[in-house]
C-alpha cells in the first residue's frame, strides 16, 4: 500500500519560508508525478504545484505561488519537497501531497489517486 507522510508545517510570520517535505514509503516516488495541493477552511482543495513523472520532469505551479514556491524530488531519499518563500496569510491551509501514475496537466486534484494526511501551514503576526 503506497504511503505518503507530509511533514514541515508549522507557524510563521508574513515574508517568512517554510519547506514541506513529502516521504514516500513502498514505492519508488520518481516514477509518479507528484502534486502538492492546499485547503483553506471552508475552500476547496486546489492544486499548488506539480512535477510530472517523464524524463524531463517538468513543474508547473498555480498563478497565485509562481515565483515564490518550487517543487523538487529527491530520488536518494524517495521525498518530494515544497520550498514556499515570501510566504502570504493567504497561504495559511493544509498543505497536502499526491501522486499519481501520469496526467498532464497535473494540478487538478481530482486525477490523484494517493494523499498523504496534511500539514498544517499557518502564516500569520
Amino acid at each position: 500500500q503506497p504511503r505518503l507522510v507530509e511533514s514541515g508545517g508549522g507557524l510563521v510570520q508574513p515574508g517568512g519560508s517554510l519547506r514541506l517535505s513529502c516521504a514516500a514509503s513502498g514505492f519508488p516516488l520518481y516514477h509518479y508525478t507528484i502534486g502538492w495541493f492546499r485547503q483553506a477552511p471552508g475552500k476547496e482543495r486546489e492544486g499548488v504545484s506539480c512535477r510530472l513523472s517523464s524524463s524531463e520532469a517538468s513543474t508547473s505551479y498555480a498563478d497565485s505561488v509562481k515565483d515564490r514556491f518550487t517543487i523538487s524530488r529527491d530520488k536518494a531519499k524517495n521525498t518530494a519537497n515544497l520550498q514556499m518563500n515570501s510566504l502570504k496569510p493567504e497561504d495559511t491551509a493544509v498543505y497536502y501531497c499526491a501522486v499519481v501514475g501520469y496526467f498532464d496537466p497535473c494540478l487538478n486534484p481530482a486525477e490523484y489517486d494517493d494523499w498523504g494526511q496534511g500539514t498544517q501551514v499557518t502564516v500569520s503576526s
